[in-house]
């Protein structure tokens, strides 16, 4: 259990001198116990007050870094189970398996296929975190060696054999990978080889008890940074392992398991897999490892982990400005819309589609869609007058006519008179969908 507020209280200096920040010692260690604050922002605290308070002032789940460089993977740091509680901060990492044992070529094209998927998304790139390199004896030894020469994101690897592993990390600890998987059986080599090589250690239990037991040992052999495999494969027992150590993580503050967990989806049916994989993504895995490569199931991991992980609180925004899609000339139209990415994306895919250049004027509505902004009086006449005199629209076409989303036609009228009547404002399909068929038989300059 973690200490209460009183608990760390009783450690501090009591001077009440406010160098922390916080008016009173009282009022620091409750944000301590709360997580609010760290105990270095405290000048006066003793030494062997920073021993006794050392968990107190942890996450209660460990940030882990695999990798390193520009695509170094970050897991856990997380502080609440439902995302309306706060948010979520480290997206889950999603790995594929490569085989040691495939064809030299064969297998560099994977490693390489699997650090170069991306896809674009409402502004953001999403791209996969890591290859899950699986094998044994001499063929994995190698093959981590291509890897490490050839990966353009960390690597998990996947060998139980100690004397293995210490082989592979000798080609590739530079590249910090991550170990998998200390068990009951070899935890103190696996260890060992983590506290030489400063790698983070993947640790695998039979259920969630053993696993608590199998990190209390990796922790007392020096390996602290860890990642939890319960060893379920079923989907609902992952589910059901998975909650448990998140719950036993931020409710009891239980440190044995206060460290981000991996989830293998182990389906055969691409389907399935992906149906379990974007289960483990929402609950509560840190990394998440499958094995199939197809542009279709990784489109749908990515985008369900982009929509799980976005703070509910701060939706994704454009920038409001005048945007242009294609080459539009003095006579293109011009649309007005709101700078929820989402709708914005739409409207200009849908655009795009049309295959007619065209003006987009984005309003900041705070990243609300168009009916959201305007029943929240974000989207009005009179903010889309500011706008279109602001981005100075006026100077890119010959006409004067504004294209409305249909469903706030009713804005019309009020929005010519905004305009000084030197405008028309021509009614819009209701649904972005209907924007290619519009422009390509309704809109004349």
């Amino acid at each position: 259990m973690g200490l209460t507020g009183l608990d760390i209280f009783k450690q501090l200096p009591k001077t009440n001198c406010g160098d922390c920040g916080v008016p009173t010692c009282l009022a620091f260690a409750m944000k301590l116990a709360q997580k609010q604050a760290s105990l270095d922002q405290c000048p006066h605290v003793s030494e062997d007050a920073k021993q006794a308070l050392s968990g107190a002032s942890a996450p209660p789940i460990k940030l882990v870094t695999i990798g390193a460089g520009e695509r170094k993977l970050e897991a856990g740091n997380e502080t609440v189970l439902f995302r309306h509680e706060e948010t979520f901060y480290h997206p889950t990492g999603i790995a594929v398996t490569a085989d040691a044992g495939l064809p030299e070529a064969e297998l560099a094209a994977r490693i390489k296929a699997i650090g170069d998927v991306s896809f674009e998304r409402v502004g953001q790139t999403l791209q996969l975190d890591a290859v899950a390199l699986t094998g044994e004896g001499e063929a994995f030894v190698k093959a981590a060696r291509l890897a490490a020469e050839q990966s353009a994101v960390p690597l998990i690897l996947m060998n139980e054999d100690p004397a293995v592993m210490g082989e592979a990390l000798k080609a590739c600890a530079g590249k910090k990978p991550l170990i998998y998987a200390a068990t009951a059986e070899n935890v103190e080599a696996m260890a060992a080889l983590a506290k030489e090589h400063g790698c983070p250690l993947a640790l695998r239990g039979s259920d969630v008890a053993s696993l608590a037991e199998v990190s209390e040992k990796a922790q007392a052999a020096g390996a602290t940074d860890l990642i939890l495999d319960s060893g379920a494969r079923k989907p609902a027992e992952v589910l059901a392992s998975e909650t448990a150590i998140r719950r036993a993580a931020l409710r009891k503050r239980f440190r044995p398991l206060g460290f981000p967990t991996i989830a293998f989806a182990a389906a055969e049916d691409a389907l399935e897999e992906t149906q379990q994989a974007a289960t483990y993504v929402a609950k509560y895995a840190g990394i998440v490892v499958i094995r199939n490569l197809d542009a279709w199931e990784l489109l749908t991991l990515v985008t369900v982990r982009q929509n799980v992980y976005t703070d509910p609180q701060k939706p994704i925004q454009m920038e409001e400005g005048l945007y242009q899609v294609g080459t539009p000339d003095e006579n293109a139209p011009v649309l007005v819309t709101t700078n929820f990415s989402l709708t914005y994306f739409t409207v200009e895919g849908d655009v795009e589609a049309s295959r007619v250049p065209a003006w987009i004027v984005v309003v900041d509505t705070e990243g609300t869609s168009v009916l959201t902004a305007w029943a929240a009086e974000k989207f009005t006449a009179e903010i889309i007058a500011e706008k279109v005199k602001a981005f100075d629209v006026g100077s890119k076409v010959k006409h004067r006519k504004l294209v409305l989303p249909g469903h706030v036609a009713v804005l019309s009228g009020k929005l010519e008179d905004e305009l000084s009547q030197e405008w028309k404002v021509v009614v819009g399909p209701r649904e972005s969908s209907g924007i290619p068929t519009f422009l390509r038989t309704s809109w004349q300059p």
